[in-house]
């Protein structure tokens, strides 16, 4: 195993890669004011952003799920990697040689697994491009794309390559540059022969699948020898780093414009993706021999934020196998706040099809958006029964309806139930309509329309807090915890504001155990003070200096919260300040008016007498305080 990580190189690591640059590769980001940035959180679902990403603090925080913490966090977390193997892809992205403290400089065979497998494919990848380019055997691949309308340098940017037919090529050359046979055969590239390792791709044209990120994790494969006993398309087996429900080909090429347009085109094949994006349609991404599906749908709504102007688009072959997909991705619709449709090709051609019989503005004017995924599924519903009878009729609104009723805008479905009845030949509209209103108020009434967790800065925290799991939930509708936490968040992003005087605060002058833990966390690293030569380098040492997750978290949430006033200065950090002592000063003044009437009653006179003058003194401390504010602390 190589050796801890020089903590000189992991905060330059942490320096050199900007976070709202890291996050950017997996969700689209927006101003959320402040000088932070909002987007849908990729650690939990939810239907209106909560996630924030503070790019001067180096931090990023959920207010739905609590998952925060910096960049390295967010790598390990959404690649569910090591902090090493997290360290190591960032200072591969920003040109930094690590150290270790035990062992010296790290040896390429003791990197994390994750890290050596998108090694092995990257290699790979780079390999099966260069024998389609260049070897003679590899003429049935070029046939192939030439035959649909694609030349070298269209391969070249889709990264498309080919594998020899032999038994072991690729293997010999990957363990040539020091891959064990393990690491191949754990990557999905060779499998177990009676001899060892071979090949697991052979004589086929090679698609290389990135992830959202842009890392090469696995292959589709498609046949091009009738010798090939296997299937037509062959891809890459679940691994440590693939899982085909849950990548999209193109989504790294398509990612930026898909954000940019609030639109996305789904196809079917990676000839098809290649053709769209070609044609100009460069939101066009493909799932990876696996129906269209949830896990698909989160990777879409992080990049569409769920606006309601955005489009999803399917386009199906207008066959039998076309249009259960349809209907299969219908089933998953309300996933969405875009709005889907579906594109069929006159004649049932696919997007490689028809560019290659009529040219790219077939395939632009293909995936326009023309019929409703909705209006689809209804009428594939409708044509299977017999609408001459009253029977027939019923038995179609039956399974209609509930279709009808799952739309999420009301006005637009009380006109598709009015659509409906017209489709049926049923001339009470209103009947229809009812009915539809009806299943749809069931639902609701069943929590199937459930609202999804918001983030407004404190605010969404004052309305309703999360319970978490940690802890019990802090309800900031008590004016105390609500000036407990602005003060901690003031001597996380702004200890400039707050000190010397924030370091003199007790752990028991805030209430909430919470934030009584964050406190502590705060002297033992060094105190506000210390942040303010460096407060990103201090905000590291306050989460390292946290006992636990829980409040590790909890430290990331306030440094990334946003203050409660537009305008941050020495006066409103005073203010608080000053809030938060007159209050512990009053819990201390009741407390000694308790023990002085306990006293009275028959106690020690001496020890009256010196409770006495401690309750004078702090009846003039806050008499002090009220009148001059911050400069009598």
């Amino acid at each position: 195993m190589a050796g801890r990580i020089n903590d000189e190189d992991v905060k330059a690591v942490r320096d050199a890669v900007p976070i709202d640059a890291v996050v950017s590769e997996y969700l689209q980001l927006r101003n959320a004011g402040g000088g932070n940035l909002k987007g849908l959180c990729p650690f939990h679902d939810e239907k209106s952003p909560s996630f924030q990403v503070s790019p001067s603090k180096g931090l990023f925080h959920c207010f739905g799920c609590q998952e925060g913490g910096d960049t390295i966090t967010f790598v390990m977390k959404v690649d569910h990697l090591s902090f090493s193997e997290a360290v190591e892809r960032l200072a591969g992205q920003a040109g930094i040689t690590l150290r270790y403290e035990e062992g010296g400089y790290n040896p390429t065979h003791q990197r994390g697994e994750r890290i050596r497998l998108v090694e092995a494919h990257k290699m790979a990848a780079q390999w099966y491009m260069e024998q389609l380019a260049t070897s003679p055997e590899a003429d049935a691949g070029r046939t192939f794309l030439a035959e649909r309308g694609f030349d070298q340098a269209a391969a070249e940017h889709f990264s498309v390559g080919y594998s020899p037919q032999g038994w072991d090529h690729l293997t010999r050359y990957l363990r040539g540059k020091g891959f064990s046979d393990k690491e191949l055969v754990l990557s999905g590239l060779a499998q177990d022969g009676r001899r060892g390792p071979i090949d697991r791709f052979r004589g086929r044209l090679m698609w290389p699948i990135r992830d959202i990120g842009g890392d090469v994790v696995g292959f589709g494969a498609r046949k091009l020898y009738e010798s090939d006993n296997g299937p037509k398309y062959l891809n890459t087996p679940d691994t440590a780093i693939y899982r085909k429900s849950q990548v999209l080909y193109g989504i790294d090429l398509a990612k930026k414009d898909i954000a940019k347009a609030s639109r996305a085109v789904v196809v079917e094949g990676y000839t098809d993706v290649m053709a769209c994006h070609l044609a100009g349609v460069t939101t066009a991404i493909a799932t990876c021999g696996t129906a269209f599906g949830g896990d698909h749908i989160k990777i879409l709504r992080r990049l569409l934020m769920d606006n309601g102007s955005a489009r999803v688009i399917f386009t199906f072959d207008g066959d039998a196998a076309g249009q259960k997909a349809a209907l299969r991705a219908f089933e998953d619709d309300q996933k969405f706040a875009a709005e889907t449709y579906i594109a069929i090709a006159p004649d049932g051609m696919d997007p490689c099809e028809l560019r290659l019989a009529k040219g790219d503005d077939a395939v632009t004017d293909l995936v326009e958006p023309r019929t409703p995924l909705f209006e689809f599924a209804l009428r594939q519903i409708v044509v299977r029964y017999d609408l001459d009878t009253p029977a027939g009729r019923a038995a179609a609104l039956d399974e209609a309806a509930p279709i009808v009723a799952r739309i999420k805008n009301t006005g637009a479905q009380h006109e598709v139930a009015v659509q409906l009845a017209g489709m049926l030949g049923i001339l009470d509209t209103q009947f229809v309509v009812k009915r539809v209103a009806q299943l749809a108020r069931w639902a609701r009434d069943r929590g199937g329309r459930g609202p999804g967790p918001s983030a407004r800065g404190a605010q969404a925290y004052e309305a309703a807090a999360p319970p978490r799991a940690s802890g019990p939930a802090l309800n900031l509708r008590n004016p105390v915890y609500a000036t407990e936490r602005e003060l901690l968040k003031l001597a996380l992003q702004h200890p400039e504001l707050v000190s010397p005087a924030f370091d003199a605060y007790g752990i028991d002058e805030f209430t909430a155990a919470p934030y009584a833990a964050v406190r502590l966390a705060v002297i033992e690293a060094g105190g506000a003070e210390s942040g303010v030569e460096d407060a990103q380098e201090y905000l590291v040492r306050v989460r390292e200096a946290a006992p636990d997750d829980a409040v590790r978290a909890m430290v990331t949430e306030l440094a990334v919260e946003p203050i409660m006033r537009r305008t941050v200065d020495e006066v409103y950090a005073g203010m608080v300040l000053v809030q938060v002592r007159r209050r512990a000063v009053e819990r201390r003044i009741r407390d000694i008016q308790s023990q002085m009437a306990r006293l009275s009653a028959g106690g020690d006179p001496a020890q009256l007498a010196a409770v006495q003058n401690e309750l004078w003194v702090l009846q003039q401390y806050d008499q002090a305080l009220r009148e001059h504010g911050a400069a009598a602390l």
